[in-house]
Order: C-alpha cells, then structure tokens, then sequence
C-alpha cells in the first residue's frame, strides 16, 4: 500500500498539434525577448560612443560581439524548438 496510480490518457494528435504550437509560439517569445536585449545593449554602446567614453572601434568591436551572443541564444531556442517538435 503505499502506491497511488494516476492514469492518463494517451495523447491524441490533435493534442500534440496543439504542443507543438504552444513550443513554438514559446520560442518565438524567448527569440523577441533575446532581440530586446540586444537592441538595449547596443543603444547602451552607440550612446557610449557619442558620449565618447568608448572609440568608433571599441564601438564596433562590441556591437559584433553582441550580435554573435545574439546569433548563438537564437540557434540554442531554434534546437530546443526543433527537438521538442520531434518528441
């Protein structure tokens, strides 16, 4: 006696139509949030360098920096995406 069963039906496949739409709409959001982050970001260096507390090539360096870390978040939400789809 100590065991409690649950049963739960099996997924139909419109219930999993449904998950995946559900995955990516979540992804989508998680890509728009990594988007805000990086148009901050470089707002916060343009207004550095029209500050002149960083040169026109720091400026540059960064910016690439930011849109790398930018490219590499997206494809991470791109393969969680993809590998929820295929379960």
């Amino acid at each position: 006696g100590n065991i409690i069963r649950i049963s739960f039906p099996a997924l139909t496949e419109d219930k999993r139509k449904a998950f995946v739409k559900d995955v990516k709409k979540l992804g989508e959001d998680a890509k728009v949030a990594i988007r805000n982050v990086r148009r901050d970001q470089m707002e916060k260096v343009k207004k550095a360098e029209k500050d002149k507390t960083i040169s026109e090539d720091e400026s540059k360096k960064i910016q690439d920096e930011i849109q790398k870390v930018t490219d590499n978040f997206i494809k991470e939400v791109d393969k969680v995406v993809d590998a929820k789809e295929k379960e």
